[in-house]
């Protein structure tokens, strides 16, 4: 996910509400990310402590060959997590995944609900540093950190 694409930019989605079904009442960036869209979809709220929540419905799709959820899919989903939880640091700024890292430490199956939750450990002028927990019903999958690079657009 890239957190400012322009309205010029083939890929640029408005956030949008969700306002039927399980995910009613929270939000999504439908068309933003081509990859994601495939991958996902993908969801976040937040609460009423101000905490942000991402999750997604575990599918078919996300799963392996041994029937657990993929590591592609895990990072990918770790990867949207970091611009909503670094969103309001970011403020529109045109943003790039400069580091990643990301230790796998359990699973999730085909219908789980699989949640992200995390802070901004430091926010700079040009990086943010980002760190954050996957959770599914049987405990943790994934702790993650990253660094996002806040670029500059050149004229081509």
């Amino acid at each position: 996910m890239d957190g400012g694409e322009s309205q010029e930019s083939p890929y640029y989605s408005k956030l949008i509400t969700v306002t039927e079904g399980e995910w009613r009442g929270w939000q999504a960036y439908p068309g933003g990310d081509p990859f994601e869209d495939l991958a996902g979809p993908f969801y976040y709220r937040v609460g009423e402590d101000g905490e942000k929540v991402c999750a997604f419905r575990a599918e078919a799709k996300h799963m392996n060959g041994g029937g657990f959820m993929h590591g592609g899919c895990v990072m990918t989903f770790a990867d949207f997590a970091l611009f909503v939880i670094a969103r309001d640091v970011i403020d529109g700024s045109r943003t790039v995944t400069a580091t990643f890292n990301c230790e796998l430490v359990g699973t999730a199956r085909a219908g789980d609900l699989v949640e992200a939750r995390g802070d901004v450990v430091k926010a700079g002028r040009s990086m943010v540093f980002v760190r954050g927990l996957i959770t599914a019903p049987g405990g943790p999958v994934a702790a993650f950190s990253s660094v996002l690079k806040k670029t500059t657009i050149r004229a081509s």
